[in-house]
């Protein structure tokens, strides 16, 4: 085949206007820039060279260094001046060897640009996937020239082909999964296959039929898809293990691919998938590489376990080895011409060979990281006969070239048929299952045998649980948990939309004759319907639901199944509206999880998770059956389609079917495919059923909801139906909405209807009370079990949490509708607080003398607030919107309740809970009067019209009477007494409760940024005034500036902590006394300290062992410490250097972290002793710490620089007891503690001297101090007060707060002095040193280091120490010193920076001191066997020693670990544990290497694998699904007789550690896991090899198993292993001893395991299976 390509170029390089001197010379002057271009032969070029300025450059163009204007003797080289461009047509290959150079000179200098021609076209050249990047080499440029492809976005190319018809490249990315396709200019780049590719790792292009071929070791499966992404079909799928490389060979209509698995091999099969036939197993181990030689008719291939490339005929005779020296684990292989080239993994060139001598092999270019290779020539095809052409064969879809005649076979996309025609496939699957997997949803064709599952194209799925689907309008409709929504789209994934919001939707069915919507939802506990848009949203169903699960319909009987999971389990049924509710089963029953309707037999199926049964009966509930109680782990999806059930399993992660009534024919459809949840069995030409809705919406105007009655009309939440005709809905003027505990309610004022209909509220558990905005048309409540107030539409949609901190008991909150604020009163913390409406600009407006605020009502025309105060003598209070002009307008009431406000008569009302009363007064408070009297307890109180509405929990419901005369008393709801207990709040949705009034606020909030509030002119008139004053306020803290409008957050103030919650104190009568962050998630914080630089809150929890950040208003939460080998103690910050110090007790060090951007961990600058407490000078360069290191009875306060260097105790045992807290007095140079048990506050100057006692009790708690101002504050648990004192004298104190429980930590805070920051030598990029900057008295810096490094003689850096011999010290600093190791410590310095007698260690008398001077040991431990010292000075002892028996003696008598002996590395000191095993352990390993086969189990008897479970982290606890997700270490142990080794030492010994894939390893799985997999065999991973012939293997394993609720909260939870294929005599499981850390065991804060016990038993089918049950609460 011929070519001609005619290819224009324009190159050109970024010009700028003409200016005296071209911008890219001010970077590049004098460097030479250079551009690598691909052109086609015989193409014309244009390079353009990037000349610009004023005045106009000279320009010469040199080609290999000569002018061209006087060797251009062709002619093909032309230079246009005007716009210096050199115009070169008819490239050829020898332009490729020549570079083009423009030399630009002008006045101001002169810059060379380069250009390197990559020519293609005749060329043949190789095609490299190189990691995150393609790359072209020329094979016909004398060195090899190779350029990148210019495509962004490849992460990790595995394997490469390339189409020779069309120009483009084909690769597989194995990182993200996408099979993409680019021409070699870098165009045309587009994704060719997106989903379901996990780890494709061959490719190959058909240039004849124009199909793309892959394989992927994740899916075990051979597809193939058109060139242009369009007709993908799965081709084999059966017996794959891992397919790896892969070549088509068109011509003759066969493909072949390698497979790496337990039985590797390699195969051929047709192009179409038939005649598969194996053609090598015999010595083949990993093969990778697979090329065609398709002159020769030759295969060839590497093996990258046997290191050797092989070729044969292509019918599998004549195999020869063609290259078996010096190579490395091929990767891939390809041929060219005369030459075989291959890449190695790991290597670093591409080589190459003759392809039948095995001669002239030679390095063609070095690289790393090279994966795929093809090599291509791109103007020659091999064969160019094509039974697809024209017209694709007359295939429809994909024609599929064939060894047999007619040679080609058309084929359909994955479950679609192929009609009778042989050539036209049918427009789409007849028959299947829909499957909702946790992130995406599937379609199997079951018109297929395969039954291949395909992704359907939709994106954004969160977390599906249930799937079905409308085949009228074709589309599929799921819930998703995690997005907490209803979705739907087509198959094809357009039509994509979220349906609607719903808290924990669970189940769904589609009406298909009423075009209605059902589902449940577990959070609040109910059953709604919708359209199948998603409008017209009802509740059906909200009053004794536990957990409502699955759900079918009946559409032609009228009746809804479903099933319940809650406390007593049941399934039960009702009308399509809800009606008639019937339970037909609750006994047996344990987490009934399918549901399915036999609508031909009339019978209704269920599967029980826990029972693990199948069961069927009448839809009347009786002739109840089983069906199936085999191997049913755990039933989750369920579905019924013609004869079959099928259903999915979480453990087995499989889909089966088995017949509906015989039990027969069962089968695993789909088996190992993960996260499996609901399913749906699809006939798209079959629906069954009619009811009157079906025509004409059977006559309502929103819902139709068929009952066995006949039609009942439904209306949407917000609006209810007419009376006059019982089918049409209308939006009601006025109604009333009745609070409950968990639920809001609404009634119908205007018509007869009373029925109430339960708001789709979300997440409310106890509320208190509510309010409306019915301009917004939101509901805002407060939740006194959560302690929050949240907000939502009225349909349900858009809920949001907007105070979620500081809140105790919040009893009222009422809506400011015309200046947009919130106001709430709180009982617990005697607060009434303003916001915004959406939570922001929180601000205290009354808290002084004010108890047990309850009933809050606003005024907002006339500026006023009211509440009422249920303190020892209740009274109603007044006061401006803005909290001033505070008066009891009321006193000599009972406990008022419900005050509420007659806009219209401007009178306000209240119930009398102590009087049993309602009474009114005008809005002055005179004017009293008795409304209703003679009830037993009025609770709840509101206004409409000439009415009053109330509440009495005593009475049966909803009573009213005349506002004024309190006649014509009426019930007018109903409601029976509920365990939730009585209405907490009832409101009347209409215009009149927030009549049109307006202020200044209620436009763009009155020009202020945070809040507008009202403030109240007096005024006994009723119409308000028409210019009500406002004014703009701050948040609590926050000071207004002169402006009247700008808010500044506070500079200076206290912080203190609790167990969950950090709170803020500014010490000014005018604020609020404490103000609790808005910082979520604590759960136990231990200390808190404040950055003023960065202005953020760091925090240690206790409970997940973190220290953390967040700014002020909660946002901006980061980790800082979080590994997991740390456990923060106590912190103290730098903020002139940015640097946090903080203690550990896990490692009992001082660690330093810089804490600017990124975060970064420098290291330990102390790491002996016990640090505890911490406090910082960093003006002066030092740390201060309390220290345990000779136990709690053995105190000292310590200080040290910075860097832990000039480390004095200050204070021992003699002079402290229990020292506590620390803090320092920066500004005068004082250092505080407390001292528990001797009950003090003690203070003295940074060097110990000058100390006095401050305080002295007996019978308080001195927790924790802080410097703030002129004071010395503390904490006192026992009595939870903050107290301070005169910081100097100990005089003035003052309870500063009270009734504050569980403190923990506190800090002053004081705004920064600028100059002082400017000043400190460490500021500014931390002094220029790159770790640690400590200031010096002087104000000059010295740079440092953390202990694992040493400062560079630069004095600034710092790097690895450097290497002195094993027994001499390093100096720290100046020029390199190495010194004898034992004039360390010795008292006279040799080094010149004294470091030898910096940080140097005493022992005491009974101690031991090791030779390295860095650890003291009891004098018991020395000579005991086992070595206490680093050094192993300690067992230095005589040679008449003797060894204990797991020991080994060395012949100088030391001993030793026994395990040690023959481990590589000499332990004794004199090497004699390594003398006599050199040469045996050289010759064990050279033989296991070679004659060791890992697919031969260790003997012929049976195999005992000891299992042991070492859990680590419990991650999560889904109490709802019952599914316990655990972190753990897997530990596995056998006896394996082939790796035995002679050992000339008593017991046994570890001999080495191999890797795990060269070992027999056993076939374990989980087979109590959902999202588990087999035993995980990393490539990296080793075993320990004993002496013995036991292998140790251990493996860290993250899983998710089911768990069984037991009493008191406490769940069983099973992890179960198993031997996959092996019976039990050949494989048996045995437990290991389990140990369990209940301290470090903490993982999900919330679970423990308590205990866990073992059990092995043989199944049925004869294999062992090891059981573990965790107690988890």
């Amino acid at each position: 085949m011929s070519m001609k390509i005619l290819v224009v170029l324009l190159i050109t390089t970024t010009t700028g206007t003409a200016v005296a001197r071209p911008p890219e010379w001010d970077s590049q002057e004098g460097n030479q820039l250079q551009d690598v271009i691909t052109v086609p032969r015989g193409s014309t070029v244009k390079l353009r060279c990037p000349a610009t300025g004023d005045p106009r450059p000279t320009i010469t163009w040199l080609r290999a260094g000569q002018d061209i204007t006087g060797s251009d003797r062709d002619g093909r080289h032309k230079i246009r001046i005007r716009s210096w461009t050199l115009v070169i047509s008819e490239i050829t290959e020898s332009d490729g060897g020549s570079p083009y150079t423009c030399i630009v000179e002008n006045a101001h200098g002169s810059i060379n640009h380069t250009y390197k021609l990559i020519v293609t076209g005749a060329s043949e050249v190789l095609l490299l996937a190189r990691e995150d990047e393609l790359r072209m080499i020329s094979l016909g440029s004398p060195d090899y020239t190779n350029v990148v492809v210019p495509i962004e976005g490849i992460q990790r190319a595995a394997a490469i082909d390339y189409d020779v018809v069309d120009g483009f490249a084909y690769w597989t990315d194995v990182e993200t999964e996408v099979i993409r396709r680019a021409r070699l200019d870098g165009s045309g780049v587009e994704d060719v296959v997106t989903t379901q590719v996990e780890s494709p790792t061959g490719i190959a292009v058909d240039w004849i039929g124009r199909n793309l071929y892959w394989t992927d070791e994740g899916t075990q499966r051979i597809e193939v898809i058109r060139l242009d992404g369009t007709s993908r079909k799965v081709l084999i799928y059966e017996n794959l293990d891992k397919p790896r490389a892969l070549v088509v060979d068109p011509s003759e209509g066969y493909m072949y691919w390698t497979d790496w698995g337990e039985d590797p091999k390699i195969e051929k099969a047709a192009m179409d998938g038939s005649n598969r036939t194996v053609l090598f197993k015999r010595s083949v181990h990993w093969p990778n590489g697979l090329a065609i030689d398709y002159t020769a008719r030759k295969l060839y291939w590497g093996d990258a376990r046997t290191d050797k490339i092989e070729y044969a005929n292509l019918d599998g005779t004549g195999r020869r080895v063609l290259l078996d020296e010096s190579l490395s684990h091929i990767f891939s292989l390809t041929l060219l011409g005369n030459h075989v080239y291959w890449t190695n993994l790991g290597g670093e060139s591409i080589e190459r060979v003759h392809k039948t001598t095995g001669a002239d092999r030679q390095v063609i270019v070095e690289l790393s990281d090279l994966m795929g290779l093809r090599a291509v020539n791109v103007q020659k095809t091999e064969g160019e006969t094509n039974s697809c052409k024209p017209n694709n064969g007359g295939c429809s879809h994909l024609c599929l070239l064939s060894p047999d005649p007619p040679n080609y076979r058309c084929a359909c996309p994955t479950g679609i048929r192929l009609q009778e025609d042989g050539r036209t496939c049918a427009d789409g699957t007849n028959e299947m299952l829909l499957v909702a997997r946790r992130t995406d949803l599937r379609m199997i064709s079951l018109d297929k045998p395969d039954y291949t599952d395909v992704v359907l194209p939709i994106d954004d799925v969160k977390y599906a649980i249930a799937i079905d689907y409308d085949v009228a309008d074709g589309f599929v409709y799921w819930t998703d948990e995690h997005a907490r929504a209803i979705r739907r789209a087509k198959l094809d994934g357009t039509g994509g939309e979220y349906l609607t919001e719903a808290d924990r939707p669970d189940g769904i069915a589609v009406d298909w004759v009423a075009r209605n919507l059902y589902w449940t939802d577990t959070g609040t506990k109910r059953i709604e319907v919708a359209r199948l848009n998603g409008t017209s949203r009802k509740i059906l169903i909200d009053q004794n639901l536990g957990e409502p699960r699955s759900i079918a319909l009946d559409p032609s009987e009228g009746y809804m199944y479903w099933t319940d999971w809650g406390e007593i389990p049941r399934i039960e049924k009702a009308a399509l509206d809800g009606s008639n509710r019937t339970v037909l089963f609750n006994t047996s029953l344990s987490w009934p999880n399918g549901l399915a309707i036999d609508y031909t037999g009339r019978k209704i199926y269920w599967g029980d998770a826990q029972t693990d049964k199948i069961e069927y009966a009448n839809l009347d509930g009786t002739t109840r059956k089983t069906l199936l109680d085999k191997n049913l782990p755990h039933i989750f999806g369920f579905s019924l389609m013609g004869d079959y059930i099928y259903w999915t399993d979480w453990q087995r992660r499989s889909i089966e079917r088995v017949h509906k009534t015989t039990r027969e024919d069962r089968k695993v459809l789909v088996d190992q495919l993960r996260d499996l949840m609901g399913l749906k069995a699809v006939n798209v030409q079959k629906t069954r059923g009619w009811n009157p809705c079906a025509e004409n919406n059977g006559g309502c105007s929103h819902l139709c909801l068929y009952r066995p009655t006949g039609v009942s009309c439904g209306c949407p939440t917000d609006m209810e139906l007419l009376n006059t005709d019982g089918r049409t809905c209308i939006v009601p003027e006025a109604f009333l909405l009745v609070l409950r505990s968990s639920d809001i309610r609404r009634v119908s004022l205007e018509t007869q209807n009373n029925k109430d209909k339960v708001l789709p509220m979300p997440d409310m558990k106890v509320a208190s009370s509510f309010d409306l905005d019915i301009s917004d048309n939101r509901i805002y409540w407060a939740d006194v079990n959560l302690n929050t107030i949240s907000r939502v539409y009225m349909n349900g949609s858009n809920a949001e949490k907007i105070v979620q901190s500081g809140l105790d008991s919040p009893q009222s909150i009422t809506v400011d509708w015309v200046s947009h604020n919130l106001y709430w009163a709180d009982t617990g913390t005697d607060r009434i607080e303003v916001a915004r409406l959406d939570g922001s600009s929180r601000k205290v407006l009354v808290w002084q003398d004010l108890d047990s605020p309850w009933s809050l009502a606003l005024d907002p025309a006339f500026g006023y607030m009211y509440w009422s105060a249920w303190s020892t003598e209740p009274k109603i209070e007044r006061a401006s919107m803005d909290g001033s002009n505070r008066l009891v307008l009321l006193d000599g009431v009972g406990r008022a309740n419900g005050l509420t406000i007659d806009y219209q008569d401007r009178r306000l009302y209240w119930a009398d809970l102590d009087n049993n009363l309602i009474e009114s007064s005008n809005m002055q408070g005179d004017d009293r009067r008795q409304v209703i009297s003679g009830t037993r307890m009025i609770f709840t109180l509101t206004l409409y019209q000439d009415y009053v509405y109330w509440t009495d929990p005593a009475a049966p419901g909803i009573e009213r009477a005349n506002k004024v005369t309190g006649e014509n008393r009426t019930f007018i709801h109903h409601y029976p007494k509920d365990k939730e207990g009585s209405i907490k709040d009832t409101l009347v949705f209409h215009s009149s409760r927030q009549p049109g009034s307006s202020n200044q606020c209620a436009v763009n909030n009155g020009g202020c940024p945070h809040l507008c509030l009202a403030t109240a002119m007096s005024s006994t008139s009723h119409e308000a005034p028409v210019d009500l004053p406002v004014r703009c306020d701050c948040p609590s803290h926050w000071t207004l500036d002169s402006d009247n409008r700008t808010c500044h957050p506070p500079q200076s103030f206290l912080l203190f902590s609790q167990k969950r919650r950090i709170s803020r104190i500014v010490i000014d009568e005018r604020q609020s006394p404490y103000i609790v962050l808005p910082i979520h998630q604590l759960r136990n914080v231990k200390a808190i300290d404040y950055d003023c630089v960065g202005e953020h809150i760091y925090w240690i929890d206790g409970r997940i062992k973190q220290l953390k950040r967040a700014a002020v208003n909660g946002s901006d939460v980061i980790r800082v410490v979080s590994n997991l080998e740390f456990n923060p103690y106590d912190m103290a910050i730098d903020e002139y250097s940015r640097h946090i110090y903080w203690t550990c007790s896990q490692t009992n060090t001082i660690n330093v972290t810089r804490i600017g951007d990124p975060i970064t961990p420098l290291g330990a600058v102390i790491s002996r002793g016990r640090p505890r407490s911490i406090a910082v000078d960093p003006t002066r360069g030092c740390i201060f710490w309390t220290d345990w290191s000779l136990g709690p009875y053995y105190p000292s306060i310590e200080r040290a620089a910075l860097d832990g260097t000039e480390r004095q105790t200050l204070f021992n045992s003699d002079d402290i007891k229990q020292p506590g807290s620390l803090a320092i007095d920066i500004k005068h140079g004082r250092l505080y503690w407390a001292d528990n048990e001797l009950k003090r506050i003690e203070s003295s100057g940074l060097d110990g001297t000058n100390r006095r006692v401050l305080v002295e009790e007996k019978s308080v708690q001195l927790s924790e101090l802080t410097i703030y101002g002129a004071h010395l504050y503390w904490t006192d648990n026992i009595q939870g007060i903050i107290k301070r004192i005169d910081k100097s004298t100990g005089s003035e104190r003052t309870d500063i707060q009270t009734g504050l429980a569980q403190m923990s930590d506190i800090v002053g805070v004081e705004s920064m002095d600028a100059s002082e920051m400017n000043r400190h030598p460490c500021a500014a990029d931390n002094g220029g040193c790159s770790h640690i900057c400590i200031a010096m008295g002087d104000r000059s810096r010295r740079c440092s280091c953390p202990l694992h490094l040493v400062l560079q003689p630069d004095e600034m850096k710092c790097g690895e120490p450097r290497t002195c011999a094993p027994d001499q010290f390093t100096c720290t600093t100046g020029d390199m010193v190495c010194i004898p190791l034992a004039w360390k410590c010795d008292g006279l310095p040799e080094c010149s920076d004294r470091s030898d007698e910096a940080d140097c260690l005493r022992c005491r008398d009974d101690q031991f001191m090791c030779d390295d001077k860095e650890k003291c040991i009891d004098v018991k431990k020395v000579c005991d066997g086992k070595a206490d010292c680093a050094d192993k000075s300690d067992e230095e002892c005589h040679s008449t020693n003797v060894c204990r028996e797991d020991q080994f003696r060395c012949e100088s008598g030391q001993c030793v670990d026994g395990e040690k002996f023959c481990n590589g590395v000499a332990d004794c000191k004199d090497r004699s544990d390594e003398k006599e095993c050199h040469e045996s352990m050289s010759e064990f390993l050279d033989t296991l290497l070679r004659k060791y086969d890992r697919r031969v189990r260790p003997d012929m008897g049976q195999t005992t694998v000891n299992i042991g479970l070492i859990r680590r982290r419990i991650m999560t606890l889904d109490t709802t699904n019952g599914l316990l997700t655990l972190h753990t270490w897997i530990k596995m142990e056998w006896r394996d007789q082939r790796l035995t080794m002679a050992s000339t030492t008593k017991g046994v010994k570890r001999l080495t550690e191999l890797p795990a894939k060269y070992l027999w390893m056993p076939d374990i799985y989980l087979i109590s896991g959902v999202k588990a997999d087999e035993m995980p065999l990393p490539l990296t991973t080793e075993a320990s090899i004993f002496s013995d012939g036991t292998v140790r293997y251990v493996v860290p394993w993250t899983f998710t198993v089911p768990c069984k609720k037991r009493p008191e909260f406490e769940w069983d939870c099973q992890v179960v292993f198993q031997s996959w294929n092996k019976p039990a005599d050949e494989i048996t499981l045995s437990p290991m001893d389990q140990s369990l850390d209940a301290e470090e065991y903490n993982g999900d804060l919330r679970w423990n395991v308590q205990s866990m016990s073992a059990d092995s038993l043989i199944t049925n089918a004869g294999k062992s299976r090891l059981i573990f049950t965790l107690l988890v609460a």
